[in-house]
């Protein structure tokens, strides 16, 4: 096996074409975004179309989530095996065609297995970028990057509920579905722009440790870093994706908004969201550098934390606006719990796993969605209402955070560790 250049090393990768790396990767979970959340900005014509149920949605809702959490894992091992530059690609590709063939769809059943075949396709999505950034950024601009990656969910669920209506209303349901899968494979020429001349080809394909040997697949598992932002991701999740899957639907039943108009007070949540994933995550990278023994940043976590949970205040304000500047305030928490998350796990693990690290974190946002869905369908079949599962998703969030929070984690691995001595150093 031939010795590539390390990663970390980046030494002919000047920070502008590292940092449009880093935005182009933001740019996959945008596109993945409008993809997966087509069906949120269209559930009520769905909904109709199709006869569904609240908890029927709930089970669409799951299918995506139970299949993003089988292939999550394996995608992560495979893009640290094939590189994230391949990877992303072929995922985006696949998944484009999957998101086409919705328009296809004839019945309920045939939703639900589409749904699977979305999830399995789209698991690469984070796993990727997430290894881009940490191979493209130096360490001291990984949190930053973390922050803005996170946005790139959010601008693909601002972009569905805008685009996927408008073709609704315009030329039908069909064609909504198939309009917004093109948009994904508008990316490709822009990631073949950048990824694949060098030096990005070979920072992106480097082996990242000498002997080319990873750890196991239960190692990383069983890391207690990965662990603990396990317990945070699982905690506040199901808050977050409530209001991205079901923020269409309670708009319609509550503040009787048409479902043609829900699109601009969805932004509302939406744009606090990357306010708070990037401006947690830029002072993260701020802090960081007066900060030399490694510790996570509670002090900005607990914040974070504290914003989350006004997501409970959801359902009590009295306007449109107003609610979704409750919810938009809760997800702006949300957004710097996982920004800063991911920025301090991945920076406690060998490079080498970072994809498969992600694909862990990607799979427990998975589990969090596939258990949330039904029950919050259930509980607003049973109450009529919206204001129980805010409730609930609400308060679930304290006890994962605080157990983050609590959790001792293990020192920043070598390499890390190394390059940032060397940084310092010049």
């Amino acid at each position: 096996m031939t010795n590539a250049p390390s990663p970390l090393a980046s030494p002919a990768l000047s920070r502008p074409h590292a940092w449009a790396l880093a935005l182009t990767a933001t740019l996959t979970m945008a596109v993945s975004y409008v993809d997966r959340q087509a069906l949120a900005a269209l559930a009520p014509t769905v909904s109709k179309v199709f006869d569904l149920s609240d908890t029927q949605y709930g089970w669409l809702v799951s299918a995506f989530s139970v299949a993003y959490l089988a292939g999550a894992p394996f995608a992560g091992w495979l893009v640290d095996h094939l590189g994230a530059r391949r990877g992303l690609l072929g995922a985006v590709v696949a998944w484009s065609f999957v998101a086409a063939a919705h328009a296809l769809a004839p019945s309920f059943t045939g939703l639900l297995v589409l749904r699977i075949a979305l999830g399995l396709t789209e698991s690469p999505s984070f796993p990727g970028a997430a290894q881009t950034i940490q191979r493209v950024l130096p360490p001291a601009d990984r949190a930053r990057g973390f922050g803005f990656l996170f946005t790139g969910s959010s601008l693909g669920a601002i972009v569905a509920p805008q685009l996927a209506p408008f073709l609704e209303k315009t030329w039908g349901l069909r064609i909504a579905f198939l309009g917004t899968a093109i948009v994904g494979l508008a990316w490709v020429p822009l990631w073949l722009l950048l990824a694949w001349r060098s030096p990005a080809r070979e920072v992106l394909d480097a082996t990242p440790t000498a002997s080319g040997k990873r750890p196991s697949a239960r190692l990383v598992l069983t890391h207690p870093t990965v662990l603990r932002a396990t317990l945070a991701i699982l905690a506040s999740a199901p808050a977050i994706g409530f209001l991205l899957n079901w923020g269409s639907k309670y708009l319609v039943a509550s503040h009787h908004i048409a479902q043609a108009n829900v699109g601009p007070y969805l932004v509302i949540p939406l744009v606090l969201f990357d306010a708070g994933s990037i401006l947690f995550g830029h002072f993260a990278s701020v802090r960081a550098q007066s900060r030399v023994d490694g510790a996570p940043d509670r002090v900005l976590f607990a914040i974070a934390t504290l914003f989350a949970l006004v997501t409970a205040a959801t359902p009590f304000g009295r306007t449109p606006v107003e609610s979704m500047v409750l919810g938009g305030l809760g997800l702006a928490g949300g957004g710097g719990i996982f920004a800063l998350l991911t920025a301090d796990m991945l920076s406690r693990v060998s490079p080498s796993v970072a994809s498969a690290a992600s694909g862990v974190a990607a799979a427990a946002q998975s589990i969090a969605y596939i258990v949330a869905a039904p029950i919050v369908g259930k509980l607003i079949d049973t109450s009529g209402s919206y204001t129980l599962p805010f409730l609930v998703v609400g308060a679930w969030i304290l006890p994962g955070c605080v157990a983050w929070l609590a959790w001792s984690p293990p020192g920043v691995e070598g390499s890390d560790r190394t390059e940032d001595a060397q940084r310092r150093s010049e």
